[in-house]
């Protein structure tokens, strides 16, 4: 903690929680500490802002394993709130940090029943599923999500990866491409549906990979798991039976990218040789095995 708590007043610590929650950042450690230190004897000064502190404090709790804090702050918002389905939620939590998953799970349900457009019970069953890898039905759950819910874009990357999880390359290259939809400008986006083709194999996914490879380096040039995948996918065209301009043209697009693979692991090696740190010689390497497996490549001789 960059603090000295010595230092810190009550008001120090809840403005630095505040700051925390405007930028969405947990710290659960340093709140915790925080909270045992200086606020927690404090917290009838806090005014409104007390119930934010308390849920704040319970979450940092159950990261932290902190079970009592964590039932502490649920009984004082509980008998403050009794009806709240929130509170509700938080109570499913700390039955799952017990391990408590059906007890959890129940609680969810009747969430869901008296609430059936609350989306936070929904996503908690799919990660309770996880949690006791329960993959088949965490993707049901999700599904069932995502009928409601289609525009999560959170929800769509997580279905993939479970879909990934189990196989199902086909299912999770649909779920790419709509959060791809959602997002069409990010490289990484586009770099994960080109891997997931490209795992896929056969002639028309490597071109639906490359595609995507060469969109994922048209929008970061920087991108170099793009460009090896790029690379990849042409010296698997230019070694198929595609017909011959696409194998040329395929071999034209693999020498370039190995030119810009070489100047880049280059440039990195470069920059670091300046920065006095230990090189290291595995780009290298796989450049001059890419080199070797396709660099030498006669599309004359194929036809």
């Amino acid at each position: 903690m960059s603090y000295n708590i010595d230092e810190l007043s009550w008001s120090d610590v809840r403005n630095i929680f505040r700051k925390w929650r405007d930028d969405n950042e947990r710290k659960s450690e340093d709140v915790i500490q925080l909270w045992d230190l200086i606020l927690c004897e404090k917290q009838n000064k806090l005014g409104n802002e007390r119930h934010l502190v308390l849920e704040q404090v319970m979450i940092a709790a159950l990261d932290c394993n902190r079970i009592e804090t964590a039932e502490d702050c649920i009984r004082i918002l509980t008998a403050e709130f009794p009806g709240s389905l929130r509170i509700q939620k938080y109570k499913a939590m700390l039955l799952e940090a017990l391990e408590r998953y059906d007890d959890a799970l129940d609680v969810l349900e009747q969430i869901i029943k008296k609430d059936e457009t609350n989306a936070a019970p929904r996503k908690r069953k799919v990660a309770i599923f996880k949690a006791q890898g329960r993959t088949t039905d965490a993707i049901r759950e999700l599904c069932d999500y995502m009928k409601r819910f289609m525009s999560d874009q959170e929800g769509w990357h997580e279905l993939c990866g479970l879909y990934l999880a189990e196989g199902e390359y086909a299912k999770a290259a649909f779920c790419m491409e709509e959060v791809m939809l959602h997002n069409p400008h990010s490289h990484l986006i586009h770099q994960r549906l080109a891997d997931i083709r490209y795992t896929m194999g056969g002639l028309d996914n490597i071109e639906i990979a490359k595609s995507y490879y060469c969109q994922a380096v048209k929008l970061n040039s920087n991108n170099l798991r793009a460009l090896y995948g790029l690379f990849l996918c042409c010296g698997h065209i230019a070694n198929s039976k595609a017909p011959l301009n696409k194998r040329k043209e395929a071999q034209k697009l693999a020498q370039w990218t190995i030119t810009q693979i070489q100047a880049k692991t280059a440039a990195s090696t470069t920059a670091l040789s300046k920065g006095g740190k230990v090189l290291d010689k595995q780009p290298k390497e796989e450049v001059a095995a890419l080199e070797q497996a396709f660099g030498g490549l006669d599309i004359a001789k194929a036809n």
